[in-house]
């Protein structure tokens, strides 16, 4: 076995047992709404800001698990999965891009049989983690798609919705770093985008076998 099997093997096998262990996205919210009732987040690491964080996150949450909605047109390419797919997301409570496109990954997977969202959380995950690293950073969520019929990685997307992201890479090619001014321009897209990246994001997602 030459070592990319190896790596392939490694990795197909800390998926499928962190799929195992994992849970769905309804017992995640009632975990997020236990911890906004206790003032905590999850982790080891426990502060006053990433409380606040979770509590916020958990009332994006709400908001979007309601209003959030997909068109005909998206359903319909959802209902074309054939495939036992499971998209692992890895998050934090405290993490504000999760909270945008959690429920818009759950929505997907409302009308599809064929679709299964699983949480784990990164910082209990990191061997996994370092394997879907992005620009070499923790960044979350990434979401992993993983064909069950397979067992095969067939694509992984996170941490922001393509646009998104090319609008912070270039911020922080000027800049260095990300602001809090800054960052109160993140919410701001999201609110004007209202998902919509995001949906096309995933609807390609589905396109990979």
């Amino acid at each position: 076995m030459n070592s990319t099997n190896t790596i392939n093997t490694t990795v197909t096998s800390l998926i499928t047992n962190a799929i195992s262990a994992a849970m769905p996205y309804t017992e995640y919210r009632e975990q997020m709404r236990n911890l906004v009732a206790n003032n905590k987040s999850t982790g080891v690491l426990q502060t006053d800001a990433l409380a606040n964080y979770t509590m916020l996150n958990d009332k994006r949450m709400k908001r979007l698990d309601k209003t959030t909605k997909l068109t005909d047109a998206t359903i319909s390419k959802i209902k074309q999965v054939t495939a036992k797919v499971t998209w692992l997301v890895l998050t934090e409570s405290w993490c504000g891009d999760a909270a945008q496109s959690m429920p818009v990954m759950q929505k997907f997977a409302e009308q599809s049989s064929n679709i299964n969202v699983k949480v784990i959380l990164r910082d209990e995950n990191l061997e996994l983690m370092n394997h879907f690293l992005y620009n070499n950073t923790l960044s979350i969520p990434r979401l992993i798609a993983f064909n069950e019929d397979t067992q095969e990685v067939i694509g992984d997307w996170g941490p922001r919705p393509s646009k998104l992201t090319k609008i912070v890479e270039n911020f922080k090619a000027k800049n260095g770093s990300l602001t809090p001014e800054f960052k109160q321009e993140l919410q701001v897209w999201y609110n004007k985008d209202k998902g919509n990246t995001i949906i096309e994001d995933l609807t390609q997602l589905l396109a990979l076998k």
